[in-house]
């Protein structure tokens, strides 16, 4: 099974359930003994968490070797958030990671494949299957 849930539907409503997700790592954020991971699918975004207390040696290090763009698989359990997000709805939750696959690997992609990119109109059109991959909210 790649996924229990989606990556938008989890609430604090959830919180300490084992779920698996999967999608694409939209952000990475490294602060040395803590990664978060922004992970999105075609319904939203939740947060990843490895740290380097809480989760094993090998799969902190697998995680610092992701890029933007890679397709992974990840199992772990649903935690509060300290610092809650208010501007996207998991906000409240992220997911400290116990498991970690890696489906797809990817080159870095041309532009970033968000609501507001930096690519220009030339270049998405270039790349328009990356583009679509945005949630365009018209």
């Amino acid at each position: 099974m790649y996924r229990t849930h989606n990556c938008g539907e989890l609430r604090l409503k959830n919180l300490n359930q084992d779920v698996t997700l999967s999608g694409w790592v939209q952000k990475s954020r490294n602060k040395g003994f803590m990664l978060w991971i922004d992970l999105r699918d075609r319904f939203g975004v939740s947060q990843l968490i490895f740290d380097e207390q809480r989760s094993s040696k090998d799969l902190f290090e697998k995680a610092k070797t992701l890029g933007r763009e890679f397709v992974i698989q990840v199992k772990g359990s649903i935690i509060e958030r300290t610092s809650k997000n208010p501007n996207i709805a998991t906000g409240d939750i992220e997911i400290l990671v116990s498991e970690l696959t890696v489906l797809n690997k990817s080159l870095t992609p041309p532009f970033t494949i968000e609501d507001k990119t930096d690519g220009g109109e030339e270049l998405r059109m270039k790349y328009r299957y990356l583009d679509i991959r945005r949630n365009i909210n018209i």
